[in-house]
């Protein structure tokens, strides 16, 4: 009956290998060199050992009669222990290299150990090598299982690699010539073609495209630009060809910092894998000399203080079988796999993640601080209204845009856009700046004063309030006033979906920080659904506000920070964690993040959050999984219940099984 058990077992797993070489091999970029070698000799493994079961040990017994004594027993062992090699090899000499280097309490020598133990118990007894080969072949299953696993993951991790720009196009005496990125300096003009990347952060001076930029946001949907457009490398070019004035060198641009963000990531550990390489630093070598114990021990206590036969064949098999169970592969591999595929899952959504440890932070996330202009508005200042004017929209427009014409300021640079053309600077003289309230200028030779209400109240001219939100201009032409302008700030338009998804993802609390006036500030956390919002805060002002609610929140729940400027970078560094907008954000708040959102889409937090729970979700149930398994199968084989088929299960089965619930941290449902 047990025969007939492993026959089908055996069947099983060839025709399991047969189908995942045909189907992953079949897949572009489905297995490597490597793993397809691996998969065949697991192919001719299983397919030899399965052959062998049907040549019974007396048909191997008549070599005796044409040969010489004990041939046919000998043929049948060499027959076990090639295929043994073919299965092996590797593992064996892995062992004897860790070893050498000092380094033996590994996987690899426990493996050694318990399998050719196993074949020198059945050359002793003349018995099976069923077990011995079977364990090795089963382990080098999951190995293969282990090793797929891992690449698919790093592939979808490296698939980023895939932005890295090759060359830049400078165009020298009428012609392209393809130069290192590191080369072209600030200010240099590229040239992208359709299907190249954008390899240096720049501005568009000439031409207009339809931009790719699913590498760096995982947005499917291409993105218009045209002249003016600020562009970030790493895009494709899709349709046209653009003249692009550089404004960063390449060290500098966003696709050298996403690259050093990925290519760094793995070297962060979480808590849960510093823990488990501890563990398996003090439990490999425990078990090693646990099973040794096992092995001499009570041999010499039944024969010396028992008066009992020694039995040393029962004990050396039961020590080998505990050695088997012992390997701690489902935790040593699953654990960083978990949190290696989590960070790839991340990407994937344009999420980057800058190391696992921050990935364990961020699943007990409770509260969530946001920063306003640039993270849950657009930052972009627009004109949204003008009010209790005698003269035309357009006119006072022109009148506002003319007299601000000298400025930098925000303000001055919606008016412009609203303008919709470039300001005549001869059309305008006298300019009197008067700090704090606004500017008063001669348009055309007729007087225009543009400013708040203090100006107004300097000039002695009556001004009618405004009922709406927002920065308000107010306009006097001839000494009279004309009207005022509402200019604002726009919210992005997932800002307040993403405010109701974190609190459906378990979010505590959401808080606004902002220097923006009380007026302002509150209306958009209402509109919003925000609990808590702070306004009229400096920069040092936003720091203390995190701290206070770092000291106030409850137990172990975590605090996250999100911005975009520069005075934004102490507040991220001050917070649990960090959380940047990586499109817009400034150099010096990526740097100072955990974690970049690539499109500064804030709908991808709360994303990034159910990430990183389900990542820890896993890790907790490998974790329980491999060491329940263990410890039981551990106490089953010391008293001789368990043989080397449950050895088998308790060792590559949960490694398969841990692996395979590994793997799900790369797949994440779309919101």
């Amino acid at each position: 009956m047990q025969e007939r058990i492993i026959n089908i077992l055996l069947g099983i797993v060839i025709l399991t290998a047969a189908v995942l070489l045909i189907f992953i091999g079949s897949r572009k970029g489905g297995m490597t060199k490597k793993q397809k070698t691996m998969m065949i000799r697991i192919l001719v493994s299983a397919t030899v050992l399965l052959g062998l079961q049907f040549i019974s040990a007396e048909r191997f017994g008549t070599f005796d009669k044409y040969l010489f004594p004990a041939s046919g027993r000998m043929i049948r062992f060499v027959c076990y222990l090639v295929d043994y090699f073919i299965i092996g090899y590797d593992i064996l000499k892995k062992a004897v290299k860790g070893m050498k280097n000092r380094q033996v309490f590994d996987e690899n020598f426990l493996m050694a150990v318990a399998t050719i133990g196993a074949m020198a118990l059945a050359v002793y007894e003349n018995g099976e090598y069923l077990e011995a080969i079977a364990v090795m072949l089963f382990y080098q299953i999951g190995e293969w299982f282990q090793g797929y696993a891992v690449g698919k993951s790093r592939r979808n991790i490296s698939s980023l690699m895939d932005i890295r720009p090759d060359y830049a196009n400078v165009e020298r005496n009428g012609k392209l010539e393809q130069v290192d990125p590191d080369e072209v300096g600030t200010g240099s003009v590229i040239v992208v073609q359709p299907g190249e990347k954008v390899p240096i952060d720049g501005m568009i001076v000439e031409g207009h495209s339809s931009l790719n930029t699913s590498a760096l946001t995982g947005e499917s949907l291409p993105r218009e630009a045209k002249v003016g457009d600020e562009v970030i490398s790493g895009c494709i070019s899709m349709t046209g060809v653009l003249k692009i004035q550089t404004t960063k060198e390449f060290g500098e641009s966003t696709v050298s910092k996403i690259l050093d963000l990925v290519e760094n990531a793995s070297s962060r550990k979480s808590k849960s894998e510093d823990f488990i390489r501890k563990f398996a630093k003090i439990y490999t070598p425990a078990v090693c000399y646990s099973a040794l114990a096992l092995a001499i021990l009570p041999p010499l206590v039944r024969m010396l203080f028992m008066g009992l036969a020694a039995d040393w064949g029962v004990w050396i098999y039961r020590a080998l079988t505990f050695l088997v169970i012992s390997c701690p592969c489902a935790l040593v591999i699953s654990i960083p796999l978990s949190f290696f595929a989590g960070i790839g899952g991340a990407s994937q959504q344009g999420v980057l993640v800058k190391g696992s440890n921050y990935l364990e932070i961020l699943s007990k996330t409770k509260v969530v601080v946001f920063d306003k202009t640039g993270t849950l508005t657009q930052g972009v200042f627009e004109v949204n209204g003008i009010h209790h004017n005698e003269l035309e929209n357009a006119q006072i427009i022109e009148y506002a845009a003319l007299a601000e014409s000298a400025s930098s300021h925000p303000i001055s640079k919606s008016l412009q856009r609203a303008y919709g053309k470039e300001p005549d600077r001869t059309r305008v003289s006298d300019i009197q700046e008067i700090s704090g309230n606004g500017i008063i200028a001669k348009v055309d030779g007729i007087e225009v004063a543009a400013g708040n209400d203090k100006l107004m109240k300097h000039l002695n001219i009556p001004y009618i309030d405004c009922h709406q939100t927002g920065t308000i201009i107010h306009m006097a032409i001839k000494g009279a006033y004309a009207g005022h302008i509402v200019i604002s700030d726009i919210v992005k338009p997932h800002s307040q979906a993403a405010i109701a998804s974190l609190k459906a993802s378990g979010v505590e609390k959401t808080v606004m920080l902002t220097g923006d006036a009380k007026k302002v500030a509150d209306q958009v956390a209402n509109s919003l659904g925000i609990d808590e919002v702070y306004s009229e805060l400096l920069p040092a002002g936003k720091v203390e506000k995190v701290e206070e609610l770092l000291r106030v929140k409850s137990g172990k729940a975590k605090l996250a920070f999100v911005g975009d400027g520069i005075n934004d970078a102490p507040v991220l560094s001050r917070a649990d964690i960090g959380i940047a907008m990586g499109a817009m954000g400034s150099d010096a708040a990526i740097e100072a993040a955990d974690i970049v959102l690539m499109d500064d889409d804030p709908m991808k937090i709360s994303k990034a959050i159910r990430i990183s729970r389900k990542c820890l979700r896993i890790v907790y149930q490998n974790i329980i999984l491999a060491l329940v398994i263990k410890f039981a199968c551990l106490i089953l084989g010391a008293f001789g219940i368990a043989n080397m088929y449950l050895a088998i299960f308790a060792d590559v089965g949960v490694m398969i099984l841990a692996v395979l619930n590994a793997i799900r941290c790369l797949f994440v449902k779309k919101l």
